[in-house]
């Protein structure tokens, strides 16, 4: 079943879904893009990048309806910026596409193989996880992402963007699946709950006889009720609670243009900077400086009471500042005494997403990469290049934070999973 954007009008919006007519059409579609060449996959990609292209205009007009609405509810600003697009934000997710194209099928791939005394020829090769649910908040481009990279990896998708964003999301998920037809491939492999019904979410975690895993995109809310309702296996996109660390032995400069990077390039991203720790050594020769570019773009700090006492333009910090992802121009700041304390700090109040390091040391450098737990760690660069078309990957789903499967930037090879064929000729068990 295709969801034509015809069909997303204002009082399609609180009409109940068909779960068990979406995820039956899912299930088939699965058997046929599963098997499907490389060429056919990538045609899909192509066309769709092209159809977005040439609906940029309706896109953008059923974006400034999502707009206007959220705007009209208060919507805070960092989620206007999530929700937001513009004809650069369209060019990007149709190069996304053709980036992933690019990609070597992940589907198909060797991963072991091996013989047995008895002559057995085992492999492990990979193979697509099946129909995956994607629940995700604001962002419009995850539909094209999520949809992308699940044509690639042999995957469908069913997808449930947030209310916020159902127009937009409803004309990209159309081009999509005007893609899929045009490669003539099954178009239920891409559908959109196409209702901002709320239970439309329980009824999709609940859809096991469809759907083999859920990937939840979005805040601690959507989250949590994922986990605590979600009878699928998940893979959990989590708050990004990033830490930029300057130890004492960080180029001054270097430290300020990567943490001003880190935060304020776009303050509503997972992998922005929300916390910057200092060592003690050097806060008073490179605190004020950095405060200097950040207030100069309209970013508010808070700290502790020794950062307060370096620059007054810090306000006092709460012990709930340091665990909180802001999504704004705000930027908590925390002193520390030596490497140890700091990454000590880090580890107590990182969400396990992004954390960096600024130094020139070398040791400090590989006691941070190696001592710090999270699915991404980087040395004297941005936290904001956790990004699967950063990493190469075309795009991704979301940033995984688990560590079961799949951790860091889900692209097509995290969208695999593995199966063993064993090739025999009579033998049987003793």
């Amino acid at each position: 079943m295709a969801y034509s954007a015809t069909v997303l009008k204002d009082d399609a919006m609180t009409k109940p879904a068909n779960m068990a007519e979406i995820g039956a059409g899912a299930r088939a579609a699965q058997a046929t893009l599963a098997t499907a060449g490389r060429a056919a996959k990538d045609a899909a990609l192509v066309a769709a990048a092209k159809i977005l292209r040439a609906r940029q205009e309706e896109i953008l007009t059923a974006n400034g309806k999502d707009m206007a609405a959220a705007e009209a509810r208060g919507t805070a600003s960092s989620f206007l910026d999530r929700l937001k697009l513009t004809p650069e934000r369209i060019e990007a997710m149709a190069k996304g596409l053709e980036d992933i194209a690019q990609l070597d099928d992940p589907v198909g791939r060797i991963l072991a193989r091996w013989d047995r005394p008895n002559g057995l020829n085992i492999t492990r090769v990979a193979v697509p996880l099946g129909v995956i649910g994607v629940i995700y908040e604001s962002r419009p481009n995850v539909t094209a992402d999520a949809a992308g990279l699940c044509i690639k990896s042999g995957n469908c998708v069913i997808l449930r963007g947030g209310s916020e964003s159902f127009y937009s999301s409803g004309l990209i998920a159309d081009c999509m699946q005007e893609g899929l037809k045009e490669a003539g491939l099954p178009e239920a492999a891409v559908q959109l709950i196409p209702t901002t019904d709320r239970a439309a979410v329980g009824e999709l975690l609940t859809a096991s006889d469809y759907v083999d895993v859920i990937i939840p995109r979005g805040g601690k809310g959507l989250i949590q009720r994922v986990i605590e309702e979600s009878r699928i296996p998940t893979l959990q996109h989590l708050d990004g609670n990033c830490h930029s660390y300057i130890h004492e032995k960080a180029d001054p400069q270097k430290a300020i243009a990567v943490v001003v990077n880190a935060k304020m390039r776009r303050t509503g991203v997972c992998g922005a900077t929300e916390s910057v720790v200092i060592d003690r050594a050097v806060a008073a020769e490179i605190l004020p400086a950095l405060t200097d570019a950040l207030t100069e773009k309209g970013c508010v700090l808070v700290g502790d009471e020794e950062a307060v006492a370096i620059d007054g333009r810090i306000a006092p910090a709460t012990a709930e500042d340091f665990d909180t992802e802001f999504l704004e121009a705000k930027l908590s700041v925390k002193i520390v005494a030596n490497l140890e304390e700091g990454l000590a700090f880090v580890a107590a109040h990182s969400s396990g997403h992004t954390d960096a390091i600024i130094t020139e040391d070398d040791a400090a450098a590989e006691a941070f990469l190696n001592r710090i737990d999270s699915a991404i760690v980087v040395l004297n660069a941005s936290t904001q290049f956790a990004d699967g078309g950063e990493f190469g990957m075309g795009a991704e789903i979301g940033i995984a934070t688990g560590k079961l499967h799949a951790r860091g930037p889900v692209g097509v090879e995290q969208l695999t999973t593995f199966k063993y064929q064993l090739r025999g000729s009579g033998q049987t068990r003793p």
